[in-house]
C-alpha cells in the first residue's frame, strides 16, 4: 500500500529512492523505476549494493553523508543495474525521518538537459525532412513522366527489335525512381487513429521479416502483456517498425537474433508535455553496430552504411513516429544496437 508521503514522491520527474538506516529500499518512485529500469516492488527491501552494478562510488557517497549526517552530492556518479547499461548521473543523498526512511537519494541523468535538446533539434530535423522529401519528390515526379513517355515513343519508333532493350531498361528505372519518390510522400499522410494493439504490430512485423529471412535469423519477443491499446495508425506504425526490424536484419545480414521489447513507463515527458503513461517499444540487435561516422545522422534522410541502401527506412520510422507525438533515438555499440521508441499513451487520458 503507498502511503501518502510516497505518493507524494510519486508525482516527481526526477527518481527518488528512499533507504532505511541499513541502505535497504523501502520505497522507489516510477521515475526511478523508469531510469534504472526496475520495478519497486522487487528491490524494496533490498541492499542497494544487490540493485545497482558498479556501485563503489555510490557506496563512499553514502559513507561520507552517513559519517556527517548531512547532504552530499556526488556528481558524475557512475551507476548502472542489470536491466540497464552504466549511467553518469548525479546523486544527493539528504538524511530524513519518515515512513521507515533515512535517506532520500534523488538521481538526475547528466545527459537529461542534453536529451531534451537533442529531442528539440530532432523535431526540428523531422520537420526539414519532410519538407525536404516532399519537395524533392514533387520535383522529381514531372520529369520522370516525361522521360518514361519518350522512351514508349521512341520504342514504338525503333526498326530493330533488339534496341527495345534499352528503353525498357530507361521505362523500368523510371518506374523504379517513380516508386521511390511514391514512398517519399507518403508520411504526408495524416495518421488515421484507431485502437491498436502493440503487440499485434510487432507481431506482422516479426512474421514479414522471418519471412525475408527464413535461415539464421531470430527474432524473441520481451512484451509487456499488461500494455493497453492506443489510439494509433495501425499501418503506419507497421511500416515504422519493419523498417527499423529491417534494417536490424540487414545489419545481421540474415544472421543473429533480433530482440522486440515492449514496456509501460510512467510520468514520461514527450516534447515538453507531459504523459502519465507511455509505451516503450525497443527493437534491438546483436549485429556489428552502426559505424560511428554516421550514428549521429542515421534518420537523416539519403544516410545509409550500406552500398545498395536508400538511406530512407529509418527517416520515414522516425517521420511515423513523430506524427504520433512520440520520439525515437538510438544507441549503438558493436553486438548490441537498440532502437527506443516511445509513444504516448493517450486512449485513456485524453
Amino acid at each position: 500500500m503507498v502511503t501518502p508521503l510516497f505518493a507524494s514522491f510519486d508525482a516527481l520527474a526526477t527518481a527518488v529512492v528512499l533507504f532505511d538506516t541499513n541502505m535497504n529500499v523501502v520505497h522507489a518512485n516510477p521515475a526511478a523505476e523508469n531510469l534504472f529500469e526496475f520495478s519497486c516492488k522487487n528491490v524494496v527491501g533490498h541492499h542497494f549494493s544487490e540493485i545497482f552494478q558498479d556501485s563503489a562510488a555510490l557506496a563512499e557517497a553514502i559513507g561520507y553523508a552517513q559519517r556527517h549526517g548531512s547532504t552530499f552530492t556526488e556528481h558524475d556518479l557512475v551507476l548502472g543495474t542489470s536491466n540497464h547499461g552504466r549511467m553518469h548521473l548525479n546523486c544527493t543523498l539528504t538524511p530524513v525521518d519518515f515512513a521507515g526512511s533515512s535517506w532520500l537519494a534523488e538521481f538526475r541523468p547528466l545527459d537529461q538537459s542534453l536529451k531534451l535538446a537533442r529531442e528539440e533539434r530532432m523535431l526540428d530535423q523531422t520537420q526539414a525532412n519532410r519538407e525536404l522529401l516532399r519537395n524533392l519528390a514533387h520535383e522529381i515526379r514531372n520529369p520522370l513522366g516525361g522521360i518514361r513517355g519518350a522512351a514508349q515513343l521512341l520504342e514504338r519508333e525503333l526498326e530493330k527489335p533488339g534496341l527495345s532493350e534499352y528503353t525498357q531498361v530507361i521505362m523500368k528505372e523510371a518506374d523504379r525512381l517513380q516508386s521511390l519518390m511514391d514512398r517519399l510522400l507518403v508520411p504526408h499522410r495524416l495518421p488515421r487513429p484507431v485502437s491498436v494493439n502493440i503487440h499485434e504490430v510487432l507481431e506482422r512485423v516479426r512474421s514479414l521479416i522471418l519471412a525475408e529471412n527464413p535461415e539464421g535469423l531470430r527474432i524473441r519477443q520481451d512484451y509487456d502483456p499488461s500494455i493497453p491499446s492506443l489510439l494509433a495508425d495501425k499501418e503506419q506504425l507497421i511500416q515504422a517498425f519493419l523498417n527499423i526490424a529491417r534494417n536490424a536484419a540487414q545489419a545481421l545480414e540474415g544472421q543473429g537474433l533480433i530482440t522486440l521489447r515492449t514496456r509501460v513507463l510512467r510520468q514520461v515527458t514527450l516534447a515538453r508535455k507531459r504523459y502519465r503513461h507511455a509505451l516503450m517499444i525497443e527493437v534491438q540487435d546483436n549485429g556489428p553496430g552502426i559505424p560511428e561516422n554516421i550514428r549521429d545522422k542515421i534518420f537523416y534522410p539519403l544516410v545509409t552504411g550500406r552500398a545498395e541502401g536508400s538511406g530512407l527506412g529509418l527517416t520515414l520510422a522516425q517521420n511515423f513516429i513523430a506524427q504520433h507525438h512520440g520520439t525515437i533515438e538510438c544507441e549503438s555499440a558493436p553486438g548490441n544496437t537498440r532502437f527506443i521508441s516511445i509513444l504516448p499513451l493517450t486512449s485513456n487520458e485524453a
